[in-house]
C-alpha cells in the first residue's frame, strides 16, 4: 500500500465528527463498519484493536480543533452562548476542515461560511459577523507578513502625482456595525484575570455584555486592528481615514485615494490638506506603509 493511499484513508476516519457522546462514528467514511475499515489499514495490539486505536486519533482531532475554535472566537463563542458555538463549529468544520500545517487557518472560511449557513447565527447575523470580522483580523494582523517599513522621512519632497502606498498585510482596515472591539477588549481582560472558580460567573457577565451591545441601535464604526513590538491593537478611526486607507489598500493612487476619503465629507476644503499630512505621518511613524524604492530614490 502507498504511504499516499493510507494517509488519506486515515484522514478520512480521523476527521470524521464524533458521535453524540464524543467516540468515533461505527460507521466508515463512504458506508460500511468503522471496524472492519480501521482493521484494512491498522494493527491492533495486545491491549486495544484496530478500531480503538483509530479513535484514540480521531477523538483527539475533534478535541484539539474544537478547543482551538474556541481560543481564536471567544466573542463568538460569548454571543452565541457555548452549547451553540460547539454544535456550529462541529458542523463548520465536518464542512471545512483543516487544509493547513497550522492550526492558525482554521477559521479562515468561517465568515463566508456563517453567510452561507446563516441558520447559527439568526437573530443575531450582524452582531456575529461583526465579531468574526474582528476575531479574524486580530490573528491576521498578531502574525501576518510584514514587509519593510516606509518612514516619515522618505516622504519628504515628494510628489504624490501618480504615487502609490502600498499598506501592510498585517495591517486590517473593518468597517463594523458595533463596537465589538469594546467586547473583545473586555473578554480579553476577563481571560488574563479569570480563574477557575470565577469561570461561572466570567461566563454570566459576557452574556451580560453581549445583550447590552446587541440592544444597540447599529451605527459605523471603522476600525484599524494592527500590531506594534508583538502585540496586536485596536483604533478607532475617522470615515475618511477608513476611506483612504481602503482606497490605499486597492492600490489606488495617492491622488485618487484622497478625492476618494473626502466625497460626502465634512472636513472643511481647506482643512483637508493638513488632515491628510497629519494622518500621513501618523501611519508611517507606525510603520502601516511599505517602503517603495520609487519614493526611496527619489
Amino acid at each position: 500500500m502507498k504511504l499516499l493511499t493510507l494517509q488519506r484513508a486515515v484522514a478520512r476516519a480521523v476527521m470524521q465528527p464524533l458521535t453524540l457522546s464524543e467516540r468515533m462514528q461505527r460507521t466508515a467514511p463512504g458506508g460500511g463498519r468503522m471496524s472492519a475499515y480501521a482493521a484494512r489499514y491498522i494493527k491492533p495490539n495486545d491491549r486495544l484493536t484496530a478500531f480503538e486505536r483509530l479513535e484514540i486519533y480521531n477523538r483527539q482531532y475533534w478535541f484539539r480543533v474544537l478547543g482551538s475554535m474556541a481560543e481564536d472566537f471567544p466573542g463568538l463563542r460569548a454571543i452565541l452562548g457555548q452549547p451553540r458555538f460547539e454544535d456550529m463549529c462541529r458542523a463548520y468544520l465536518a464542512e471545512c476542515p483543516s487544509r493547513s500545517f497550522t492550526l492558525r487557518n482554521l477559521g479562515a472560511r468561517l465568515e463566508t461560511w456563517l453567510r452561507r449557513n446563516p441558520k447559527w447565527i439568526r437573530g443575531k447575523q450582524t452582531l456575529a459577523l461583526d465579531m468574526v470580522r474582528l476575531e479574524w483580523a486580530d490573528i491576521e494582523a498578531f502574525d501576518g507578513k510584514a514587509e519593510p517599513a516606509l518612514h516619515p522621512e522618505d516622504l519628504n519632497g515628494s510628489s504624490t502625482r501618480g504615487l502609490r502606498l502600498r499598506v501592510q498585510p498585517y495591517v486590517q482596515v473593518l468597517e463594523l456595525h458595533y463596537p465589538v472591539d469594546d467586547l473583545a477588549l473586555e473578554f480579553r481582560q476577563d481571560d488574563n484575570t479569570a480563574d477557575f472558580a470565577s469561570n461561572a460567573l466570567t461566563e454570566t457577565r459576557r452574556s451580560s455584555k453581549v445583550r447590552a451591545v446587541a440592544a444597540l441601535e447599529p451605527k459605523q464604526v471603522f476600525l484599524v486592528v494592527h500590531r506594534m513590538d508583538f502585540s496586536v491593537y485596536f483604533r478607532r478611526i475617522e470615515h475618511e481615514e477608513f476611506a483612504l486607507l481602503s482606497a490605499l489598500r486597492s492600490g489606488k493612487t495617492i491622488e485618487r485615494a484622497i478625492e476618494l476619503a473626502f466625497q460626502r465629507s465634512s472636513v472643511p476644503e481647506f482643512d483637508r490638506g493638513g488632515y491628510v499630512r497629519l494622518r500621513f505621518q501618523t501611519w508611517a511613524t507606525m510603520g502601516w506603509f511599505c517602503r517603495n524604492e520609487e519614493i526611496c530614490t527619489r
